[in-house]
C-alpha cells in the first residue's frame, strides 16, 4: 500500500494581483543545495486511522511552528509522486504568514554516512512565498498539479 501524506497550501494575491503560494524546503544534508523541484506543500504522512485534513493541519503546525491559517479549505485533490507516495492537499487563502526560517520539528540521522555521528536536522529549513510561475519551477514535479487546480479555482471564483 502506498504511503499517504496530506498538506496545506496557503495562497494570497500580491500587490499586483498575482497568485502567490507559501511552500517549504526540506531540511537535512541531502536537500541543502537543491532548489529546482525540491520544494513542497507543507505536508506529512498519516495512517488510515487519521483523517487526511486533520493530518494536514497537524503537519502544517509541526513543520512551520504555527497553525495553518483559518478559513475555508479548498480540496485540491491528490497526486502520486514519483516514489509512489500519494499526497492530498488543501488550499487556504492566507494573509501575511511569515516566511524565511521556521520552527520545524526535527529528525536524527547519521551524518556524514558511516561516520557514527548522529546529527539533528530540521524537517523543513525554510518557507517562502513565491509566485505561481516560480513555484512551478521549484515544487516537486507531481505537486505542480496543485498549483493548476488552485489557479482554476481562483479564476472560477473571481
Amino acid at each position: 500500500m502506498a504511503k499517504t501524506s496530506a498538506g496545506i497550501l496557503p495562497f494570497r494575491f500580491g500587490s499586483d494581483g498575482e497568485l502567490e503560494v507559501l511552500v517549504v524546503h526540506p531540511g537535512g544534508p541531502f536537500w541543502k543545495d537543491k532548489d529546482a523541484h525540491a520544494w513542497s506543500v507543507a505536508k506529512g504522512e498519516h495512517g488510515t486511522d487519521e483523517e487526511p485534513l486533520a493530518a494536514a493541519e497537524r503537519e502544517f503546525a509541526e513543520e512551520l511552528g504555527f497553525p495553518a491559517p483559518a478559513g475555508p479549505r479548498l480540496d485540491l485533490g491528490e497526486v502520486r509522486q514519483g516514489g509512489g507516495k500519494v499526497v492530498r492537499a488543501w488550499g487556504v487563502e492566507a494573509g501575511d504568514l511569515p516566511d524565511g526560517a521556521v520552527a520545524s520539528n526535527t529528525f536524527e540521522m547519521e551524518w556524514p554516512p558511516r561516520s557514527g555521528t548522529v546529527q539533528v536536522f530540521p524537517e523543513i529549513d525554510r518557507a517562502q512565498w513565491m509566485t505561481a510561475p516560480d513555484a512551478r519551477l521549484r515544487l516537486v514535479r507531481a505537486q505542480v498539479a496543485f498549483l493548476d487546480r488552485l489557479a482554476e479555482h481562483v479564476a472560477g471564483s473571481g
